[in-house]
């Protein structure tokens, strides 16, 4: 064996030790999320906001790239032994997986593992019901219909970043977040043909959104965004976080809030119920609804995003997240079950 071949081996292995063996939570939590992790997250967010395009989009232009020119460098030598170099390729390309998966849990992914936020908030199961899902979708069309004119007018708007890191006090965080800087990625065409509205590089920590969001829905998306940067990787989760963070802040960034949270917890009303729900809702909250799914309607291919969300929910699963891409319906149950001081201010144990 080459030191080549030894050092392709002792990669692969090394990745597939990472992401099988058991790793407890409460370890991952206190070492990595809130030691290690908010320290890198702080200077790559902070150095990757310095530029205005996706450094993803260099990373996956550079690794394509040389995949391509290695290619083109085996067989060229081939001369005739095309097993051979197709074993190389087939080596280095999962050789460079490796890598990538090591440097993704090093860098953010190590997240997925650890302690859920319902079992560091005070939650109770039993408030999880149809008789709350009511009541809360009720009070989330109440409060989407009293902030409509004032979301939708010129007043003066508080800086999300600002209730971003006043959500994150109140869940307790002592190692702040940096928010990242608002990007678009050559990949915003697949974001819009695939229903996606945001995402956040695991590489370098960068903020991406998809240019068609609507201005009402731009502050709750971004502040989802930010929840995975401040650690939360669970999309459920980073749901919760986004909708605190809304509520912390502008008219227009309550008013994203409360819109989403009422589109995702009607589903969860009973059937019976549900009529009478949708009617609290005004005609401006309403219109701003048909607008959101026009959008996706306009832009979205269904096969691509059926292929892109079943690819999604194989990535979660793979990472631990039991749910897969249903785990986005988290923040429901804990919206529900978490117990709330004034202010909508999370109670923690």
């Amino acid at each position: 064996m080459t030191r080549t071949h030894a050092w392709h081996a002792a990669v692969v292995l090394l990745a597939a030790g990472a992401a099988l063996v058991p790793t407890p939570a409460g370890v991952v939590e206190r070492l990595y999320s809130t030691g290690a992790y908010p320290i890198g997250q702080r200077v790559l967010t902070s150095v990757s906001n310095l530029v205005p395009f996706a450094l993803l989009d260099v990373l996956v232009a550079v690794v394509v790239g040389g995949w391509i020119a290695a290619l083109a460098r085996d067989v060229a030598r081939a001369r005739g032994a095309w097993l051979r170099a197709a074993a190389t390729i087939a080596a280095r390309s999962v050789a460079a997986a490796a890598v990538l998966y090591l440097v993704f849990l090093i860098v953010w992914g190590l997240n997925y593992r650890r302690v859920p936020l319902a079992d560091k908030l005070q939650f109770q199961s039993g408030d999880v019901s149809p008789d709350a899902a009511r009541t809360l979708a009720a009070s989330a069309a109440e409060r989407a219909n009293a902030l409509y004119d004032r979301a939708h007018g010129d007043g003066e708007r508080t800086e999300l970043a600002v209730a971003f890191v006043r959500a994150q006090r109140d869940l307790g965080g002592a190692r702040l977040a940096v928010p990242g800087r608002l990007k678009f990625t050559l990949f915003d065409l697949y974001f819009r043909r695939a229903a996606v509205d945001g995402m956040t590089d695991p590489y370098f920590l960068e903020t991406l959104v998809s240019s068609d969001l609507l201005p009402f829905e731009r502050p709750f998306v971004v502040a989802h965004e930010w929840s995975h940067l401040a650690g939360y990787a669970d999309e459920g989760e980073a749901n919760f976080v986004g909708w605190l963070t809304c509520l912390r802040g502008s008219d227009g960034d309550q008013y994203s809030g409360w819109l989403f949270l009422y589109g995702e917890i009607l589903g969860s009303v009973r059937a019976a119920d549900r009529a009478d729900v949708a009617g609290r809702l005004a005609a401006g909250p309403r219109a701003d609804r048909r607008a959101i799914a026009d959008r996706v309607r306009r832009h979205v291919n269904p096969r691509v995003s059926e292929a892109g969300w079943r690819v999604y929910d194989r990535y979660l699963k793979a990472n631990r997240v039991e749910a897969g891409a249903a785990s986005y319906a988290e923040v429901v149950r804990l919206a529900l079950g978490v117990r709330f001081g004034p202010d909508w201010t999370p109670l923690r144990k």
